[in-house]
């Protein structure tokens, strides 16, 4: 493997010192460049692509070519794990995500296979070696898994939702049905990650885009509990570095001392949290990612320019600070708003880190 010519986004990850906060967006390979949409019409679908290793490798590098972003995040989807244990997962044009066979009962929960990401999930794999050859130790690349909670709603709702009926429903009716149903979601994101480490990811992320929809004691004992887990089952050094851990939940900034305390390395954070006061409550224990309103991009410049001043004002000095969006980037953001956003946070941030 080539030595990493820029671990900046490694180090703030474990604070240590950087000359300048390292940035990446979430969904950075996505619909909002021009060349992706080419890419993935040359796939067919969204899921052709995924399974592409070498068209999956060209996504995620595509945003690279154009903004000097300090981390590659592998171009997949948090689904890949529901995808394998045969729920029939599909995308129909302009829709989301869909589930031929949801979740509706016990039995359904004990049939579940775990995975194997060697083998159903080997394309993955496969894609995150790929990336990592043709990245050249340029930056490092991100793994990452959907939270066993935010799976698990769209296996019981059968894809997306609004009021999340189905799965309260069973959380309040059925609690042991859903807990073993998280259990082994928990199991198999462990084995999932771990195999996009030993694959070449030298950081991962566990995507918890619904656990604010959780009540304050559900969320502790519905989402929390299982990444928890899933830190604890983590590989935590490869090659000779530590592999940093971040967490990220969607609308979590209500528990962000629980959250430190699950031993992860960084949380992420939405745009509904202020980054100082983040910082006064759990950055002694983790590092912290985001948190720009991702809408900001269709702002002009100097409006963009004063959001980053302004965030990382509110961090201030020190290490310990990976600048991203609170949310992935939208696919109709105006091309060049990516570049001020990035070279905004390169040029600001160095007075931070004298």
């Amino acid at each position: 493997m080539s030595v990493l010519k820029n671990d900046r986004y490694l180090k703030a990850l474990l604070r240590q010192s950087v000359d300048y906060t390292p940035v990446w967006m979430m969904r950075q390979a996505g619909r909002y460049l021009p060349e992706y949409k080419a890419t993935r019409a040359q796939a067919g679908n969204f899921m052709s692509l995924c399974r592409n290793a070498d068209l999956a490798c060209e996504v995620t590098l595509q945003p690279l070519r154009r903004y000097d972003l300090d981390a590659a995040i592998l171009f997949s989807d948090i689904l890949t794990i529901p995808d394998a244990m045969g729920l029939g997962l599909s995308f129909g044009v302009g829709e989301g995500p869909k589930f031929a066979r949801p979740i509706e009962n016990k039995s359904a929960v004990e049939n579940l296979p775990i995975p194997d990401p060697e083998q159903e999930l080997q394309y993955v794999m496969n894609a995150v070696r790929t990336i990592r050859r043709e990245l050249k130790g340029e930056v490092p690349l991100i793994g990452f898994s959907g939270s066993p909670w935010t799976l698990a709603t769209y296996m019981v709702e059968g894809g997306s939702s609004k009021t999340f009926s189905k799965i309260k429903k069973m959380m309040y009716a059925e609690p042991q049905t859903l807990h073993l149903l998280l259990d082994k979601l928990a199991d198999a994101v462990i084995l999932y990650l771990n195999g996009q480490i030993k694959a070449g990811a030298q950081s991962v992320m566990v995507f918890d885009t619904w656990g604010g929809v959780l009540g304050h004691r559900e969320y502790l004992d519905f989402s929390l509990q299982y990444m928890h887990k899933i830190v604890d089952g983590l590989i935590r050094e490869n090659e000779g570095r530590t592999v940093p851990v971040t967490l990220f939940t969607k609308g979590g900034g209500l528990w962000l001392e629980a959250i430190a305390n699950t031993g992860c390395d960084a949380i992420g954070l939405d745009w509904t949290v202020n980054l100082a006061e983040a910082k006064a409550r759990v950055g002694h224990k983790v590092a912290l990612q985001g948190n720009m309103d991702p809408s900001v991009l269709y702002a002009p410049a100097e409006r963009i320019e004063q959001e980053v001043r302004s965030i990382l004002a509110d961090f201030g000095e020190g290490s310990g600070h990976v600048f991203n969006l609170g949310h992935g980037i939208h696919q109709d953001v105006p091309e060049n708003a990516p570049k001020v956003f990035v070279d905004a946070i390169h040029e600001y941030s160095k007075i931070y880190h004298k």
